[in-house]
């Protein structure tokens, strides 16, 4: 192996958001971060030599979830019904972390300049009822035409109610269409108890590599599941021709969502077709119509 190449490594990482893309080349011996939870790949351009890497992780065992494992090798399968409906194609192609709280609330100043993880606190003098307050109307359906996948979600976190900052908690609406959908995802900040107030959903989440388990349930009006931190999870209304509402509790103030057919052919700047091809064993022109 070339010296010069032995430490070429492209380092590229996806964030779970439609505005966000970063990436870098490194050589020699440069070194690059991965967040916690959000999805990362690294892809050597070098068609003839190899080259090789090194990583530290903040965990004892920080476990890790394939995408194309966890998506489309779970063990049992996920419905193609629910795959083909989170990544628009044809069935044929296709524990709270957070730190406690050392006073009795920490209202979040929004407008601060200082930059902290979650939001510095605002004067307790000038802290109102309001901050802890909203109102959401979260007894009022929702439209489920806004998307191709018929869901609408609503979530109540830190940045509609600012008392909740350091508090570890938020809430959301789910209003599922009939056969709607609410595609694969993870929060990779919280764990989530999930109840049905109405209709029957199918509902599952997927373990991490190398298992790819897939957890699943039919849950019915007053049914309770919960999806643990970090990994791959989904919902899907089972009736064509009744409306389903759900609601959420999640383990912090700002659980975080990432969408895995928007971050993986979404990103902005898109992830290479040649990395998705090999990833999924496909042809780039699936790639490139999935990226369209």
């Amino acid at each position: 192996m070339a010296s010069s190449n032995f430490f070429l490594l492209t380092a590229l990482i996806a964030f779970g958001l439609n505005t966000l893309g970063i990436s870098v080349t490194t050589n020699s011996s440069p070194r690059f971060v991965f967040p916690r939870g959000l999805i990362h790949f690294q892809f050597n351009p070098n068609p003839y030599n190899p080259t090789v890497a090194i990583a530290a992780l903040s965990s004892q065992n920080p476990s890790a979830i394939t995408i194309t494992n966890a998506v489309f090798g779970s063990k049992p399968p996920i419905y193609d019904d629910v795959l083909a409906k989170a990544f628009q194609v044809d069935k044929k192609t296709a524990i709270a972390a957070e730190p406690s709280p050392l006073q009795d609330f920490c209202v979040a100043d929004l407008n601060s300049a200082v930059r902290v993880n979650g939001f510095a606190c605002k004067n307790p003098t000038n802290v109102s009822a309001d901050d802890f307050f909203k109102a959401a109307m979260l007894d009022k359906p929702r439209d489920t035409t806004v998307n191709k996948v018929g869901s609408n979600i609503t979530l109540i976190n830190v940045m509609q109610i600012p008392g909740l900052n350091t508090l570890g908690i938020s809430i959301v609406r789910v209003d599922y269409a009939p056969l709607g959908l609410n595609p694969p995802h993870t929060h990779p900040r919280a764990t989530e108890i999930f109840t049905v107030l109405e209709g029957t959903l199918y509902v599952g989440f997927v373990t991490s590599n190398p298992d790819n388990k897939l957890f699943s349930k039919v849950l019915n009006k007053g049914d309770v599941f919960v999806f643990p931190k970090g990994l791959i999870h989904f919902q899907f209304n089972l009736d064509p021709h009744k409306s389903a509402v759900a609601t959420s509790a999640l383990s912090s103030q700002n659980p975080g969502i990432i969408t895995i057919a928007n971050t993986v052919f979404r990103s902005n700047p898109p992830i290479s077709d040649d990395i998705l091809a090999k990833a999924f064993q496909v042809d780039k022109k699936i790639i490139d119509l999935l990226q369209a």
